[in-house]
């Protein structure tokens, strides 16, 4: 099952390396939801998580999300000591908390250009991420750290992308055509090989056809010979002088 995941990690992980620029160390930013369930079910975060993404990462979270714990009570007071080892970023909200989920959100703005990746159990935040491009998101399931798939939002601006560029390089290289004069003219487009015919020394000589007629006509011919060339044979005369006798009698 460990290298089933593992494939899969992989994979996610490479879509955004290749098609938006991630590098480690990877910048997670973990909000408060993500330490409570850390801590409920036994997860180092520094330890587990870069084991998992095979990587070195930075873990960070904001003014905003430490605020939001610490309005919660007691009640989480160990997932907000968690939360308290990691950089705080700067998130221009400064005298002005928001929700941890929207600060978390203006952290990625239109393009998510610092390539963070999201660390949270929060659905709300979860969904409004699914709807951003190029935004990994990675959640715990009980025990176990999952980078979801890249969203269907994320698949379609690469595949936009990768035709546009498709589209330039035709384009440039229409240019370069015009430029050089390739294609310009038919005389400079290579001639098409004629199909060659059979080597005649490897074909067989033609027999020569019969024609039925002839035949038939021939074989007539040479049994009407025959018939004339048979003999008579002639009767004496005495013969028939006896055989006419013998017929008025």
């Amino acid at each position: 099952m460990k290298i089933k995941r593992y494939k899969k990690l992989n994979k996610r992980l490479n879509f955004y390396i290749n098609n938006f620029g991630f590098r480690q160390p990877y910048q997670l930013l973990v909000d408060g939801t993500f330490c409570c369930a850390a801590l409920k079910n036994k997860i180092n975060i520094a330890d587990n998580i870069p084991r998992y993404l095979q990587g070195e990462i930075k873990l960070l979270t904001t003014q905003c999300a430490v605020i939001e714990m610490e309005n919660l009570g007691s009640k989480v007071s160990g997932a907000l000591l968690i939360l308290k080892r990691y950089a705080i970023h700067k998130c221009g909200h400064e005298g002005k908390p928001v929700l941890g989920s929207q600060c978390l959100l203006s952290m990625l703005g239109q393009s998510n250009q610092n390539h963070y990746i999201i660390a949270t159990q929060d659905r709300d935040l979860q969904d409004k991420i699914r709807n951003k491009v190029g935004v990994p998101l990675l959640y715990l399931h009980s025990k176990t750290p999952i980078l979801e798939q890249p969203s269907e939002r994320s698949v379609e601006a690469v595949k936009d992308k990768l035709s546009n560029l498709y589209d330039m390089e035709k384009n440039t290289l229409e240019e370069l055509k015009l430029k050089t004069g390739i294609g310009s003219n038919e005389a400079g487009k290579p001639k098409r090989r004629k199909k060659a015919g059979p080597n005649p020394l490897s074909c067989k000589k033609k027999k020569p056809k019969t024609n039925i007629q002839n035949s038939i006509s021939k074989k007539r011919s040479k049994t009407e010979v025959e018939k004339k060339k048979r003999k008579r044979i002639r009767i004496p005369q005495h013969v028939k002088d006896e055989m006419f006798k013998n017929k008025t009698n």
